[in-house]
């Protein structure tokens, strides 16, 4: 497992998995929004899946994001695709959670320094109706292209809450797929 791409709805978990991922296994981590959004704006599009793409073409590497438009460049490129696909009503409980503790200052992040009470919860673009927009738009465009990664040969792995991410980072500190138990669950279609 040299090459792992992380996806999933905001506040699933990608950051913290996928750096563990990278102190676990010793691979460089990208997060594709630190190379979408710049001091000078977002990327266009091309340069954007350009720098993806150049990221993905290494040994080695860890990317995470939700970015389905790159799948070609990054999810087809993987040998492993990591779904990390939560129940909408635990999202939105740590959207909630997280923006409340950023909107406290007690948390020091980018995102945190730019939110407000209006851009977390009221105004019609606030981080909860996204979350929900795109929950219910998203996932369906999402099983269908994880399928068709799959069927490329890519691993997929579908982790449907934070039990699941723990068995499964279990099963990675155990080593290759060889050593694997056979109850260990690999999904590749279906919402």
């Amino acid at each position: 497992m040299r090459k792992i791409a992380l996806f999933g709805p905001p506040a699933t978990g990608k950051t913290t998995l996928a750096k563990w991922l990278a102190a676990e296994l010793g691979h460089p981590h990208t997060d594709l929004d630190d190379l979408l959004f710049t001091p000078a704006g977002p990327l266009p599009l091309p340069e954007f899946r350009r720098q993806a793409a150049e990221i993905t073409q290494r040994d080695a590497w860890i990317v995470e994001g939700n970015f389905s438009k790159l799948a070609d460049v990054v999810w087809h490129r993987a040998d492993v695709l990591v779904w990390l696909d939560f129940p909408l009503p635990l999202i939105l409980y740590r959207i909630v959670r997280r923006s409340l503790r950023q909107l406290a200052g007690r948390e020091d992040s980018a995102q945190a320094k730019r939110l407000t009470w209006s851009k977390a919860f009221f105004s019609r673009r606030s981080l909860l109706r996204t979350a929900i927009r795109k929950y219910r738009n998203n996932r369906p465009r999402y099983a269908q292209q994880v399928a068709e990664t799959a069927g490329l040969g890519v691993e997929v792995v579908r982790l449907r809450g934070p039990r699941d991410v723990r068995r499964w980072k279990e099963e990675v500190r155990k080593g290759p797929a060889e050593s694997r138990p056979q109850g260990a669950t690999r999904h590749t279609a279906g919402p």
